[in-house]
């Protein structure tokens, strides 16, 4: 419920707060928030409910929620960080499927694809040795499909496939997007929804999957944000609303 003279929460609002959620129980781990409703997320968490949670400016620094320096990461000190499971990013996808497998790389044959993408990157990397979650700000079958064309970020069903040295630290903990919250807390390690974003049916979920969703028989909504974090975010931590430039609704 909002307080007299608070503007009811937006979209990019809730996908903040699905995004916060993500880092809650994490202790002291390394955020590695990528893109402007994610990075907004960690730093309100950060300042909320998870105060031990670790911020960086992306090269050596440990910052505050302010981006003020709070000390410095050395390069080996980041690695163990990466490589011990004691760092939880928050990635994109330009397809994920119904495991987890991320692909950021092309699409279409690698050999000769349609469309180049980024690459690669630390993808691999990321998902075998720490906590992974994913922020997709548009929900479409192009992004959510059976089968993505490389697996650059690696799903519950390979990994499990490679064995022990691939599950160790291996956790897919939320994808968030413009929708809702999804999970992979089923038998098989399939996505489940697991909360939709007010304003959002599971009907419209269904029609932008491009893959059968394990869906329970009653969806919660994604929480409301409080008064105290609507203020955090919208006059402390992004005063220039980039959270309002990857969420339209």
């Amino acid at each position: 419920m909002n307080t007299p003279g608070t503007a009811a929460a937006t979209r990019a609002e809730y996908c903040v707060i699905a995004c916060a959620e993500a880092w809650r129980g994490d202790g002291e781990v390394l955020a590695s928030p990528m893109g402007a409703v994610p990075s907004v997320g960690a730093r309100l968490a950060r300042l909320t409910f998870a105060p031990e949670l670790l911020l960086t400016d992306g090269e050596a620094t440990i910052v505050g929620p302010d981006g003020e320096a709070e000390g410095w990461l050395p390069y080996r000190k980041h690695l163990t960080l990466v490589t011990g499971g004691r760092r939880h990013v928050m990635m994109g996808a330009s397809q994920i499927d119904r495991f987890g497998n991320q692909n950021i790389s092309c699409i279409g044959d690698w050999e000769q694809p349609a469309r180049q993408l980024l690459g690669v990157r630390g993808a691999p990397v990321n998902t075998l040795n720490n906590p992974v979650s994913y922020w997709i700000p548009r929900h479409s079958p192009r992004v959510f499909v059976e089968r993505v064309d490389m697996v650059c970020g690696v799903g519950y069903d390979r990994a499990e496939a490679a064995g022990p040295s691939a599950t160790r630290f291996h956790r897919i903990p939320q994808v968030v997007s413009d929708l809702g919250v999804f999970d992979f807390a089923t038998p098989d390690r399939s996505m489940r929804l697991a909360s939709l974003h007010p304003g959002v049916t599971v009907e419209m979920v269904r029609e932008a999957t491009g893959f059968p969703l394990t869906v329970p028989a009653d969806v919660p909504y994604t929480r409301d944000p409080t008064p105290a974090e609507l203020a955090l975010i919208r006059e402390v931590i992004d005063l220039a609303g980039t959270r309002n430039r990857e969420v339209r609704a």
